[in-house]
Parts: structure tokens; C-alpha cells; sequence
């Protein structure tokens, strides 16, 4: 059985952001605005995830 994914597009700018938000970004494989990703759905991804949501659109 493949391993859920989940769907991740950066939609705010990093510019001004708390740099353990900028490094969970750059950790998630996001580079610039509107760049879309897939991410295995982990307990590690999601605590990345959680702590940028607001720079975040997900899609399960």
C-alpha cells in the first residue's frame, strides 16, 4: 500500500517571518509563492505544517 500524501502550496511570503517558520517551510521542499509540493503524510510533516499553516494552503 502506498504511503498517504499530502498536497502543499506556499501562499504567503516568507520575508519578515520567525526563522524556525522559514526553515519548516524550506524543510517541506517549498522554494517560492504558489510552488506546490507532496509530502508524505508523517507525525514530522504535519508539526511542520502546523507551525507555518498560516504561509500554507494544504490539500489532503
Amino acid at each position: 500500500m502506498a504511503a498517504a500524501t499530502v498536497k502543499i502550496t506556499l501562499i504567503k511570503s516568507l520575508n519578515g517571518r520567525i526563522a524556525g517558520h522559514k526553515a519548516c517551510v524550506k524543510g517541506l521542499g517549498l522554494r517560492r509563492i504558489g510552488h506546490t509540493v507532496e509530502v508524505q503524510d508523517t507525525p514530522e510533516n504535519r508539526g511542520m505544517i502546523n507551525k507555518a499553516s498560516y504561509l500554507l494552503r494544504v490539500e489532503d
